[in-house]
């Protein structure tokens, strides 16, 4: 919301209405519309209900990862433009409804995975594709620390300030828990962990920088081994997943969630390497190169080339009618990554990915 309202003067927008199923959120969220824009937005608790209001042109999708879909796809059908979280799906078939319905309904969509909105980023890619790091090996992230993400987001929240169904959806019902409605991020039943929502804006910059397509086999391992206690968190605080791109390469994301030591985010080529510890600042240099070639000489800083940030290229793009820099077919083609790792964590079995079938199966 915030990074909308930074481009709402310039771009004509206004926040309109607001949608959650606590109301504790529902409020705060009006105090920052009411202060930015001197009226109360339109407050209410299912979606259903927001896509029945008039004078609504664009919704962002913000809400845990076990809807995103259904509310995607209900955004789309409705003819609502939208900015959407990562990761887009955790269910392949409910993944493809969703991104056939963005594709019938011809709205403008922009995917949150706003590393490619970086300077940095954009840098990287153009060094990529002029041929600095030589044949492409390996990329690599380790994203590490000391305690799962998940804890931060626990809350106090009482049962008669949740509509706690609607927070389910398809889930089951069962008793209210404040810890699953406030750190859902620790359940696997809603959020499938760091590979889907660290690693999915890591495997799409790998997608962005490098332009590959699909992967063709992956394999993932996991566990919780550090951080078990009396909140029964769900989601893997350890896990490692490898894929196999057909462009000759090989991906591999893991997040230790028990140490924060070791954290890395490189890609290796034959002639050179491009390091994006710090995305915003990236550097590359011929250290390890078997082919350097003498035109990289010493550590270089990545040249930055500037553009929108995210939210702004979004409401640029609803304005002109453009394709976004994060369209739904990156959105799709990440969440196929991940899909691919946990059904992989899953089964303990390697994924292959059958693209004219748009087809997960384990081997």
């Amino acid at each position: 919301m915030d990074g909308v309202y930074k481009h709402a003067k310039e771009m004509n927008v206004e926040i309109t209405a607001l949608c959650d199923p606590w109301r504790v959120a529902r409020e705060e969220a009006n105090v920052k519309v009411k202060k930015w824009f001197g009226r109360d937005a339109r407050q209410v608790v299912s979606y259903r209900e927001l896509l029945n209001l008039d004078n609504l042109d664009a919704v962002m999708i913000a809400t845990p990862d076990h809807v995103h879909t259904t509310h995607l796809k209900a955004v789309a059908e409705a003819g609502k433009h939208t900015y959407v979280e990562k990761p887009l799906a955790m269910d392949m078939g409910e993944l493809i409804k969703a991104v056939d319905a963005v594709k019938k309904s011809g709205i403008v969509v922009q995917v949150g995975t706003q590393l490619r909105s970086l300077p940095g980023v954009m840098g990287a890619r153009e060094l990529f594709r002029q041929g600095a790091l030589g044949k492409l090996s390996r990329v690599e992230e380790c994203r590490n620390s000391p305690k799962p993400y998940w804890y931060g987001y626990l809350r106090d929240v009482k049962e008669e300030d949740v509509d706690w169904k609607e927070f389910l959806a398809d889930r089951p019902m069962r008793p209210f828990n404040p810890d699953v409605y406030s750190a859902w991020y620790g359940y696997y039943e809603f959020s499938h962990g760091p590979i889907p929502n660290l690693g999915a804006h890591f495997i799409d910059m790998v997608h962005f920088v490098t332009g590959a397509t699909f992967p063709e086999s992956c394999v993932c391992l996991g566990d919780t081994f550090t951080w078990k206690d009396e909140h029964e968190f769900t989601t893997p605080d350890c896990i490692q997943a490898t894929w196999i791109y057909p462009e000759g390469f090989m991906v591999s994301s893991s997040n230790n969630l028990g140490n924060g030591a070791g954290s890395v985010r490189s890609f290796y080529g034959d002639k050179g390497v491009l390091k994006m510890n710090n995305w915003s600042k990236p550097t590359y240099s011929d250290e390890g190169a078997p082919h350097k070639d003498g035109t990289i000489n010493g550590e270089h800083a990545v040249d930055p080339i500037a553009g929108p940030d995210h939210f702004l290229d979004w409401l640029q793009c609803i304005r002109d009618n453009k394709t976004t820099i994060a369209p739904i077919e990156a959105g799709y083609q990440h969440a196929v990554a991940v899909l691919m790792a946990m059904k992989s964590y899953e089964t303990g079995r390697k994924t292959i990915y059958d693209q004219e079938k748009r087809e997960i199966r384990t081997v």
